[in-house]
């Protein structure tokens, strides 16, 4: 889809993707084509992920180029980062501190 992968990783509940957006395809178009392809891709790999299923929504950050590193280290260290904090509270303070305003009643289901 001409948005190459810079780095992909996630934990239990979440992934994240790191990749360049192409001028030939809108956010939601991407999102909508990798929640499609993969999903029908798990539940090729066993009865266990037969009822698997992406939330509706998702989340979409631009990023500086000269913080990628940064955020390739952050995709990496997803097990130990977790640790600390959940992910519902780590999103939760991230929309915040960037001034995101945001419904509970939207943010997971």
């Amino acid at each position: 889809m001409e948005c190459p992968v810079i780095k992909v990783g996630g934990y239990t509940d979440h992934i994240h993707i790191l990749c360049m957006l192409s001028k030939k395809i809108t956010l939601v178009k991407l999102m909508e084509e990798l929640k499609s392809h993969s999903s029908k891709w798990i539940k090729t790999k066993g009865s266990e992920y037969s009822n698997f299923y992406w939330q509706d929504g998702y989340g979409a950050f631009s990023v500086n180029p000269s913080e990628v590193a940064i955020v390739v280290n952050y995709i990496l260290n997803q097990k130990e980062h977790h640790r600390k904090k959940t992910f519902q509270n780590e999103y939760r303070t991230f929309l915040k501190k960037y001034e995101v305003e945001f419904d509970e009643r939207y943010v997971w289901h």
